[in-house]
Parts: C-alpha cells; sequence; structure tokens
C-alpha cells in the first residue's frame, strides 16, 4: 500500500510520525514524505526539522494521503497556498483514503472535500473547522466514505492502526500495535475537554487562540 504523508512548514511532528510508525511497522506499506519542495521541513516549535525526500511534482498518486496538522497559526499557510490545495485535489481523486490529522482537516476543508460533512480536529480549531462548512465533532476518529480525519496529534496513530484493520485486518493492526508498544496509560486523565478540569480547558483554549492570531511560521 502506497502511503503519502504530506509535509509544510510549521508542522507537528508526531502528527505525520504517528502515522508513520504505523504504516512502516505493518511491513506492507511504502510511506514517502511529500512537500511542495524536496528538503527539511521546519517544525512548528521551530526546534527540528523533518525532511521531504519527494517533490508535489515526483508525487501524483497514492492509496493513502495523509494531511497532519500543525500548531496554530501555521495551518494559514497550506490553507491558502493554491499548489498545496490543488496538488491535494489531484491526489484525492486517486486516493482509496484521504486522511487528516488534527488540524489537518482544515486544510482538507479549504480544498472543498468536507463541505457538509462529519470531521473532527484539535479542540483548538472547531469554531474555524465549522466556519468552513464542516460538521465538527468530538470523535477521535470519524469516517465520511474515504475521509477520515483523526482529533489531536496523538489521534493519528489511532486513525492509522484503524486504516491498517480495515485494508490488511484486525490481526495484522493489532500486531502492529504490539510491535509498537502502543498501550496508553497518561499519568492524568485529562486528554480531552470531556475529562479535563474547567479552568485549565479555557486556560488551554485562550492560550491557542492567541497563537492563531500570530504570524504563521514562514
Amino acid at each position: 500500500m502506497k502511503i503519502a504523508i504530506m509535509l509544510y512548514d510549521g508542522i507537528t511532528a508526531l502528527d505525520a510520525i504517528g502515522p508513520y510508525e504505523v504504516f512502516s511497522a505493518s511491513l506492507k506499506c511504502e510511506v514517502k514524505f511529500v512537500a511542495k519542495e524536496k528538503g527539511l521541513i521546519k517544525l512548528d516549535s521551530s526546534m527540528g526539522y523533518l525532511h521531504a525526500d519527494y517533490s508535489f511534482s515526483e508525487v501524483t498518486s497514492a492509496d493513502v494521503l495523509v494531511v497532519p496538522g500543525c500548531c496554530p497559526p501555521n495551518y494559514k499557510t497550506p490553507m491558502n497556498d493554491e499548489e498545496t490545495l490543488n496538488w491535494i485535489r489531484q491526489m484525492d481523486k486517486t486516493t482509496k483514503w484521504t486522511t487528516s490529522v488534527c488540524n489537518g482537516s482544515l486544510i482538507l476543508s479549504a480544498v472543498g472535500l468536507l463541505k457538509g460533512k462529519l470531521a473532527t480536529t484539535h479542540l483548538g480549531s472547531f469554531d474555524l473547522l465549522k466556519s468552513l462548512g464542516t460538521i465538527p465533532t468530538s470523535e477521535r476518529v470519524v469516517r465520511q466514505d474515504k475521509i477520515v480525519t483523526a482529533a489531536g496529534v496523538s489521534s493519528g496513530i489511532d486513525m492509522a492502526l484503524q486504516l491498517i484493520a480495515w485494508e490488511m485486518g484486525e490481526d495484522v493492526s493489532k500486531g502492529v500495535q504490539l510491535i509498537l508498544e502502543y498501550d496508553p496509560q497518561p499519568p492524568f486523565d485529562a486528554g480531552s475537554p470531556k475529562k479535563a478540569p474547567t479552568l485549565l480547558v479555557e486556560g488551554i483554549g485562550k492560550m491557542l487562540q492567541e497563537l492563531a492570531e500570530k504570524e504563521p511560521i514562514v
């Protein structure tokens, strides 16, 4: 199965690396990191890089397209770049699955692939997702026909495991989960707005709003 993971400056590393690790561990996938131009891709933390081995012109089809998210306001860059949006549109014509992680769903919405569809995103991006004509839901992984969206950051692992199960069977997916020892046991039960203390949710929401108002990394 051929997987294309789209990269762009300001990306959140785990959004891309989580699915990558799952697909790679299946031993049945060819995974390519693709960007508008080959080379180093700056992370949203500005403390590291991923590397795109392929440019948009070199990858024109895939079985699975993964559009990762980023820390606000970096989603503004791909959302407003017509070359990026057009590449996603063309890739979607070839894919069996078109997917997003975190607020990568904002980018799919900007492309026009989520109009009137249910989708999930990062907890700080629900209002913006709704403004783009998409119906937000707080589910961790959401499937609408061949479009699959995952919630914030770590949920990309869940999404990729689900895709492996759909494509290769549950036993393969369970094997991948075991290889990765993906057995979450967080020290606190505060991983979603439904579980975290109200004051914490409000504080994080304010922080994310302030970030969204800044200029994106370029």
